[in-house]
């Protein structure tokens, strides 16, 4: 039906999304065309919303070619690659996801975690192998609990992860850019003390300019020989470079991520890497979160078409 506003998903990932969507608006998918120019030709005039993921920004060349465009809407919590100031003063709204997947991302971390600490998935290799009576584990995985854990980010999955992790007895630290006076735990001084007292570190921090590559040499280094890297944030806060050779040199105990600099990331890059576990960014990839993801993305666009104020709004930082 013509009259129902038109939205444009960018992502084909988001097609999850669209029966929901299609209820209520025209879908203009950029995964049914072979380019956006073919896409334009038929949607671009009608276009009124962009859905996209954070860490997938439209080109600005799109948003010039998009006269009607007034919010960009993303599902998730991050919004990484999106100025809120240059969308502001294009005379775009941005909302995001924010609190949607706190819970099931904080949970996949510790599921990463124990994976990581008890080498769950090399002895899953090792049985399917055949190798159950031939050979046991390189050495014996430490236990987990009273181990110290440091957690980078302490917004809504830092603190999720952090409360799951008072079940094991491990000390938790964190640290991040601001004070937060009713956290429950100690904020370490900066970075590199937080790694230096930490056997585990999780990072969960948001990516901007200031973070990007925020984990390196010198951070691992301080992690140590023992420690464990869990990243499932963004892959870009981590050097990965940094983090292979520290890997491969035993500087490093181990590493889990669920997230990569480049997505999908190029598997011969880390071929070989000891101690090493990936996944293809699922950390938010549940029920739940992916409900109250989409009940917050259909929200925001009622309150958008009625002119009302929107649900979860990205302002400019002040």
């Amino acid at each position: 039906m013509q009259d129902k506003p038109c939205v444009l998903l960018l992502n084909k990932a988001l097609a999850v999304l669209r029966t929901d969507l299609e209820k209520s608006y025209r879908v203009a998918a950029a995964y049914d065309y072979a380019s956006l120019d073919l896409l334009l030709d038929d949607f671009g005039n009608d276009i009124r919303v962009l859905i996209t993921f954070g860490g997938y920004p439209p080109a600005p060349a799109l948003l010039d070619r998009l006269p009607d465009i007034g919010l960009i809407a993303v599902p998730g919590a991050g919004f990484d690659g999106m100025d809120p100031a240059d969308l502001q003063a294009r005379g775009i709204a941005l909302t995001s996801g924010a609190g949607s997947n706190a819970e099931d991302v904080a949970d996949f971390a510790v599921g990463l975690m124990i994976a990581a600490a008890r080498g769950i998935c090399e002895s899953e290799r090792m049985v399917r192998g055949g190798l159950w009576t031939e050979l046991v584990p390189s050495s014996m995985p430490r236990s987990i609990r009273d181990r110290p854990v440091g957690i980078v980010g302490l917004g809504a999955i830092g603190a999720a992860i952090a409360k799951r992790l008072q079940a094991f007895g491990c000390p938790i630290s964190w640290w991040g850019p601001r004070e937060k006076p009713d956290a429950p735990f100690r904020r370490a001084p900066d970075l590199l003390s937080l790694a230096s007292e930490s056997e585990i570190l999780i990072v969960a921090a948001p990516l901007t300019a200031a973070t990007r590559k925020l984990i390196g040499t010198e951070l691992i280094d301080a992690l140590g020989p023992d420690g464990l890297l869990i990243n499932i944030a963004r892959g870009d806060l981590v050097d990965e470079d940094a983090v292979i050779a520290a890997l491969r040199a035993g500087r490093l105990g181990g590493a889990a991520l669920d997230v990569q600099a480049e997505e999908p990331t190029p598997i011969g890059k880390w071929a070989d890497v000891p101690n090493l576990i990936l996944t293809p960014h699922i950390g938010a990839n549940a029920t739940a979160s992916v409900r109250t993801a989409t009940e917050m993305l259909m929200e925001n666009l009622r309150r958008f078409f009625a002119g009302e104020p929107l649900l979860s709004p990205v302002r400019p930082s002040a």
